[in-house]
């Protein structure tokens, strides 16, 4: 970009290392993007913390970024004081709480799950139907059924304070769409590079509070919430997911990084596509993040509000706030 400020490489014994530059979008918001050494980790809102800590100890041994992912998002899936994702998730209109999931790895290879009911990890159930099927995605009964024949135990999703809120939301308006915000922001993404130079994502959720039985989002869409190419980088998504999809948000984001965006820049043009393609963009959030192959990063949303969280070899595990369009 044109006030892009250069600094001069400087370098590490046995790694590259590449300074923080300063983008600035075209509505005037500056937004910091640090281009990072190998391995490195970007993962969506305050839980992505907790899931880099754990990725972190997969890819600081020299791990594998699917497993590094896979690893990483488990941790939120089992944690009930998230009501967006996993075990204590906000329910659906009849109080039912269904997860959507979806991972995919260096090769391409990829695996979802979606309208999955009482098995504690979707992530790994569908890393399954990645690695142990012909498929890619399984839903609903059938979904379930995979996740108990490979030895997934079924459970209660539903905490008392998710049923409470619920209860509470029936005796009111019975307005469908609460805002998707930093309270209710529906979605873990998480994107590594490991030590060998491969990339990989997951994505995992608990959906829209008081959606429509029924209701899938992006999540646990290839293309749409998650999409990884190892020759360019991977980028997912978090927010209302019908405006994503409508987009192919994170393809189009890897796509506009493959014509030589950078992953900051690829995220901005992404979600003014996501604004032209939705008239009431306003009343919506969307964000990206993004992870190039050469450890660049990026995030930006419509709304203010959205945090992501990175880690890098010469970066500690931080929050970083991102741009926003309004």
């Amino acid at each position: 970009m044109s006030d892009r400020r250069k600094f001069l490489k400087s370098s590490v014994s046995a790694v590259s290392v590449i300074p923080m530059i300063a983008c600035k979008a075209e509505n005037g918001n500056s937004v910091l993007s640090q281009e990072v050494v190998k391995p490195a980790l970007i993962s969506t809102w305050n839980h992505g913390i907790v899931a880099n800590n754990a990725a972190w100890k997969i890819l600081g041994d020299n791990g594998k970024a699917i497993d590094a992912v896979e690893a990483g998002v488990r941790l939120t899936e089992s944690d009930p004081t998230g009501q967006s994702v996993g075990i204590g998730g906000r329910p659906d209109m009849n109080g039912d709480v269904t997860l959507d999931a979806c991972i995919m790895n260096e090769k391409g290879d990829c695996g979802s799950v979606a309208y999955l009911k009482n098995i504690e990890h979707p992530i790994s159930v569908a890393r399954q139907v990645m690695e142990e099927t012909p498929h890619v995605m399984l839903v609903g009964d059938g979904a379930k059924q995979f996740a108990l024949e490979k030895g997934h135990p079924e459970i209660n999703l539903l905490t008392d304070q998710s049923k409470q809120e619920w209860q509470k939301w029936l005796e009111s308006e019975r307005k469908v769409l609460p805002k998707i915000n930093v309270e209710n922001h529906d979605t873990i993404g998480l994107l590594a590079l490991d030590s060998h130079g491969d990339l990989s994502g997951a994505c995992t959720t608990s959906g829209a509070a008081w959606k429509l039985p029924g209701r899938v989002g992006d999540s646990p869409i290839i293309g749409a919430g998650l999409y990884v190419d190892n020759e360019v980088g991977g980028a997912t998504a978090t927010g209302w997911g019908e405006a994503v999809i409508r987009a192919v948000g994170c393809f189009l984001v890897v796509e506009l990084m493959r014509q030589g965006n950078s992953a900051q820049r690829a995220c901005e043009l992404a979600v003014e596509r996501v604004i032209s393609k939705n008239p009431d963009w306003r009343e919506i959030q969307v964000g990206f993040i993004a992870l190039s192959k050469d450890g660049n990063y990026g995030g930006y949303c419509i709304q203010p509000g959205f945090d992501y969280a990175v880690q890098t070899a010469n970066l500690d595990n931080q929050m970083i706030k991102s741009g926003s369009r309004i």
